[in-house]
């Protein structure tokens, strides 16, 4: 068996304990998922297996674990209540169900055999986090039900609808358990994170719940045994081809979101560079894989993955162990997993929607331009109360219409972007003197226009690209503009460079560019104010001070009279 990796087989070991680190973590979620799709918990489980291991074989982030998430399965839920509604009954609009799932498989393949992987970074940040913050609203409000021991309405209008109703009529052990599950989630961590949180509290919660004779709802009987290829099953009866179509693509499209954001918070951890493609492929191939056995879709696990990175897990190895594990379980316990209180998964749930709303995005609303923050807040608003594609497609629109608004509020003329060149072919400009014993260790990156969402993913390669030199002068004269995206991608790109002790300073920057950077702290918390200069031959002279041996007691006495935390952001220029 070929996995897709870069680092062979000398890390066995850790591919060993991070997927089985990643396939505990995995298993309440997996069970609470599928409860909340309303398939069981038997779907969740079925999904986690085979998207677990067929993923971690074709796909292409070797570190990655994938399952069914949050955001996924909100959708795999509305996918169910639909096809419900218009059957009749989940019996028979079963077939429709896992009909759309594994059509939305084969979608996520396709996007991955035309390349289509590379387009998704694309997205703006206002988009995503209004999107992702949406999804996580969405699963704490479907859990205020459950966490009273009630099964929830549908729809996010019915909650609201029903709510009164149900305050008169709360179950206060499923509050109770509900609660105690939620407290031990955020508080074991403080005691060890040797065991998962989540695996703790359902553990223990469950054994209580039974011992005390709790009265709350119960997970019920799970099937036993391996589970059974259902595409004799598949029929689009209870659904129009254009509904069926459309859910499909919802979840391909989601998924394909999900799985890629995953890969490049893993490349992030790693170092390494995934390939977005491949990953579309492999994710396309697992999920029809889960639907084939009536399973849930999902996508690359942000958490799972992390929780497998930082156990040791490099290889697409790791990801097969979490799916067989996953499935021993399923074989020895699964009639305990009966016994599991649904206000346990009502508590684990709300902590998985309170992990996905971006509060960073959230944070910044106020420092950001407000074009984005209308963005955020319309697509936020749109993701909860009417659609998610409808939201994505709303706002990826209006994002592009308020920047160009934005642009010719800025310039009068057409901005060229240009693309991010090999260090030695960047392009001089006219002013740009330096002298020759400085030459090669220092690096100038030019911008020639504004920095936002369609120029961020090539901006944020450059920390990769660099050769081992001391300083980056980030010349900003000819930037008008720069938008939430591209600050968080300037962010990320100074914190990467710190890493590998290269300064980075400014030249020349604008009004705007300036008041963003200094709105989220990136001025002065990643970057000294003594590190902007209003031109670029200020800059050179101040650098050739630091990297020879001209004034050298006037550069002591400069990094005497640094406080710590400006001190460690400044490379040691004399080692």
């Amino acid at each position: 068996m070929k996995f897709k990796t870069n680092v062979g087989f000398n890390h066995i070991r850790g591919d060993i304990f991070g997927g089985i680190t990643a396939g505990i973590v995995a298993l309440p979620l997996a069970l609470a998922f599928g409860v909340q799709s309303g398939l069981g918990a038997i779907a969740g489980l079925y999904g986690a297996i085979a998207l677990g291991i067929v993923a971690a074989i074709f796909g292409g982030t070797p570190s990655q674990i994938s399952g069914p998430t949050g955001p996924m399965t909100v959708v795999s839920s509305l996918v169910v209540l639909r096809a419900t509604q218009s059957a009749g009954s989940l019996d028979e609009a079963y077939g429709t169900i896992i009909g759309i799932f594994l059509l939305a498989g084969g979608v996520l393949l396709v996007f991955g055999l035309l390349k289509l992987g590379t387009y998704i970074r694309y997205i703006p940040y206002p988009v995503v986090s209004g999107f992702m913050s949406g999804i996580g609203v969405i699963i704490i409000i479907l859990q205020i039900f459950p966490f009273m021991g009630q099964a929830s309405p549908k729809t996010i209008l019915k909650v609201f609808e029903e709510l009164p109703k149900a305050l008169g009529q709360i179950n206060w052990d499923a509050v109770v358990v509900a609660s105690t599950t939620i407290a031990i989630i955020y508080i074991f961590p403080r005691i060890t994170r040797a065991v998962p949180s989540a695996l703790v509290a359902l553990i223990l919660i469950t054994l209580l719940a039974n011992w005390a004779n709790l009265q709350v709802p119960l997970i019920g009987d799970i099937p036993k045994g391996l589970p059974e290829l259902k595409i004799d099953e598949i029929h689009f009866q209870a659904l129009g081809i254009g509904a069926v179509i459309q859910l499909a693509l919802t979840l391909a499209l989601l998924g394909a979101i999900d799985s890629l954001l995953t890969s490049v918070i893993a490349d992030n951890v790693t170092k390494t560079k995934h390939h977005s493609n491949q990953e579309l492929i492999g994710q396309g191939l697992g999920n029809m894989t889960a639907a084939a056995i009536g399973g849930l879709p999902g996508a690359g696990a942000t958490m799972r993955t992390l929780v497998n990175i930082n156990s040791g897990g490099k290889t697409g190895l790791s990801g097969v162990i979490h799916g067989l594990l996953l499935l021993a379980i399923l074989l020895g316990l699964g009639p305990y997993a009966s016994m599991i209180p649904l206000s346990v998964l009502s508590g684990i749930l709300i902590t998985v929607g309170i992990g996905i709303i971006d509060y960073k995005g959230l944070r910044h609303i106020r420092q950001v331009p407000r074009a984005d923050a209308v963005v955020m807040l319309l697509v936020l608003g749109l993701t909860v109360f009417v659609d998610l594609i409808q939201a994505v497609a709303a706002g990826l629109i209006l994002a592009s219409i308020l920047f160009m608004k934005q642009m010719s509020d800025q310039v009068s003329r057409q901005v060229r972007i240009l693309p991010l060149r090999d260090y030695k072919e960047d392009v001089k400009w006219d002013d740009e003197v330096i002298p020759p014993e400085i030459a090669d260790k220092i690096y100038v990156k030019h911008f020639d226009g504004p920095i936002f969402f369609g120029f961020a993913p090539a901006f944020q390669e450059i920390a990769l690209k660099l050769p081992d030199i001391r300083v980056v002068i980030f010349r900003m004269k000819r930037v008008p503009y720069i938008d939430q995206t591209g600050l968080y991608a300037m962010e990320e790109v100074i914190k990467d460079l710190e890493k590998r002790h290269i300064a980075v300073v400014f030249t020349g920057l604008r009004d705007q560019p300036e008041r963003m950077l200094r709105r989220i702290n990136i001025i002065p918390g990643l970057v000294p104010d003594h590190y902007c200069f209003k031109n670029f031959r200020e800059c050179v002279d101040w650098i050739e001070r630091e990297l020879t041996d001209k004034n050298l007691d006037e550069m002591h006495r400069f990094f005497d009279e640094l406080g710590d935390k400006d001190r460690r952001l400044i490379p040691r220029f004399r080692l």
